[in-house]
């Protein structure tokens, strides 16, 4: 019922809502995020890797989100590889190995002080994505573990999926800001999450933040003029009703609770910015046998002031 009443209503709010004409239309950001196992646990199992880039547009960013829907656009292109325990010799009743690839356009708005993020992707999964194929190249050239799970993957499919999120942002002293939320996802998984974070400094507190899926962290989709650090820590718990990637037809048990827990740091000069998180990540289905760390890292350095600094 979740997933039927969510993923209409994402389709209704993005395709009937009065829609903003092209003229004027013009890049805002980028948000970019890679995600692998080996910068945080250093193994290679469950939620080891992923990519995503988004593409903000709209008319204009004056440090606040607008208040009509359409205004500004995020097109986001997401690859996820999730995997085993052992890449090599799963264990009878470990998790199947899943490749996933989705492209989807989500919008950003506000309503009375409370932020709101909607959208829809595809998610494509299965050998139709060639990710494990990648993965199997990369590994060879990195002399890593092979992963010879692929045959036994989850299967080709495309699942229509919406997300929606509501959050707002509470200032509790000059430096520290507090921001709980709620989000409903449909789809692929299908889930009901609760959490907040905290931003700790003036960096990325009056831009446009992006959640990323896998982690929960919020990655910068436009970028401001504050330079120097500012550091975040955040946390939810969610209840997962339906996953493609745990198919109860092959008997997986979905634990009660989903949690996640991460930290992180931004750094910008006037020319670079840098992030780097860890996210400890929970058990998903009963059959998992430890929750894991893995590390996420945004690099947005112009390779001429390190090759060509300034005398």
């Amino acid at each position: 019922m979740i997933r039927t009443v969510l993923v209409g209503f994402t389709a209704l709010m993005l395709f009937c809502a009065p829609q903003a004409q092209s003229q004027g239309r013009e890049t805002l950001g980028w948000g970019r995020l890679f995600t692998n196992d080996y910068l945080g646990d250093n193994r290679d199992r469950y939620r080891t890797g992923a990519y995503v880039v988004s593409k903000v547009t709209g008319f204009g960013w004056d440090g606040a989100r607008p208040t009509r829907v359409g205004d500004i656009i995020e097109y986001r292109f997401r690859a996820d590889i999730i995997a085993p325990d052992n890449i090599t010799t799963p264990a009878a009743g470990d998790r199947r190995y899943v490749g996933a690839v989705s492209v989807g356009a989500h919008t950003h708005f506000q309503r009375g002080g409370t932020e709101f993020s909607l959208g829809g992707d595809l998610v494509f999964t299965g050998p139709q994505t060639a990710i494990g194929n990648f993965q199997r190249q990369m590994h060879k050239v990195f002399g890593a573990p092979m992963p010879n799970v692929l045959d036994d993957q989850i299967g080709n499919g495309v699942h229509p999926s919406a997300t929606v999120e509501a959050g707002r942002a509470f200032q509790i002293t000059p430096g520290i800001q507090v921001r709980p939320f709620v989000e409903l996802q449909a789809g692929v998984e299908t889930l009901v999450r609760v959490g907040g974070d905290v931003l700790i400094g003036r960096l990325g507190r009056d831009e446009l933040m992006l959640r990323d899926v896998a982690t929960g962290h919020r990655i910068r989709g436009t970028r401001g003029a504050e330079t120097g650090f500012a550091f975040v820590v955040g946390a939810d718990i969610a209840h997962v009703e339906h996953s493609v990637y745990l198919p109860a037809y092959n008997g997986y048990q979905l634990t009660d609770t989903r949690q996640r827990m991460r930290a992180g740091v931004h750094w910008q000069n006037e020319k670079s910015a840098v992030f780097y998180g860890l996210t400890w990540l929970g058990r998903e289905f009963e059959a998992q046998s430890e929750a894991q760390v893995i590390g996420s890292v945004r690099l947005q350095i112009r390779l001429s002031t390190v090759l060509f600094p300034n005398p």
